[in-house]
């Protein structure tokens, strides 16, 4: 069995040429999970696989991670054999902003007579969710206010951070089996973002090596950081990752 992380894009909000990013985790060449939907996500996704997701992971509720769900929801209700079938996984506290940002529009369809959610399959959690037989981890990350952004780990396999600062303390319980780490980095870090800078601050350099990064801000951008000894991530780019554990919840 083969497990890839498919980046579809790997762009900061305004790095529109490398694509809002967003992966998805394959398992022996099939889809199982869509990591974030911004903007383009929907038609990079279609132009690989021929058909919406079957399921939706949302990290945070930023236009650039979000956007593209309305076009989603537009595919799925006017698809009977679709509808309501794609789950949206989310953690709990974020249900009141993305309800915000994406449902709360007085009107789904101008006809009336629709909720917005009818056409997903809403799944909300805490710590983590079972998804084709596998348990994903789900943990805070540092971006913006506390408490609005989640990441996301595959015991064994992958970490995907999500918009973040560093998350010492979080990779230390979810990337310490071997895994992927896809790390949010750019050449300068922010209050919001990772900066190379910061991942030689806060992490050891046997976890740097296998990090992939990504949401930098241009093409130029991530060979700088490829020039700094970086691996990054590249729009359209297939990542082989380790086989997961076994499925199990944590108990935290």
């Amino acid at each position: 069995m083969t497990w890839d992380l498919h980046f579809l894009g790997t762009g900061a909000a305004h790095a529109v040429e490398l694509g809002s990013s967003a992966v998805v985790l394959e398992r022996d060449g099939r889809p199982l999970l869509l990591v974030d939907c911004g903007p383009d996500t929907l038609d990079r996704y279609l132009a690989a696989y021929g058909e919406p997701p079957p399921a939706l992971y949302v990290t945070h509720v930023h236009m650039d991670h979000v956007a593209g769900m309305e076009r989603l929801f537009f595919r799925l209700w006017f698809d009977e054999a679709l509808r309501g079938r794609t789950k949206v996984f989310v953690h709990a506290a974020l249900l009141p902003w993305l309800q915000g940002r994406v449902a709360d529009y007085p009107g789904a369809l101008a006809e009336g007579g629709v909720n917005y959610w009818e056409a997903f399959r809403l799944v909300p959690c805490t710590r983590g969710f079972w998804h084709e037989g596998l348990w994903f981890d789900v943990f805070p990350t540092r971006h913006h206010v506390q408490g609005t952004s989640y990441g996301l780990a595959l015991r064994g396999s992958f970490v995907f951070t999500g918009d973040t600062r560093p998350v010492p303390e979080a990779l230390a319980i979810h990337g310490a089996a071997g895994e992927l780490v896809a790390h949010d980095c750019g050449v300068v870090g922010n209050p919001s973002h990772t900066g190379v800078d910061d991942l030689e601050r806060e992490y050891p350099a046997d976890l740097r090596d296998r990090m992939a990064l990504y949401h930098y801000g241009s093409v130029e951008d991530g060979e700088t950081l490829v020039a700094r000894g970086y691996r990054i991530a590249r729009p359209g780019e297939r990542l082989a990752l380790p086989e997961p554990h076994a499925p199990r919840p944590t108990a935290g």
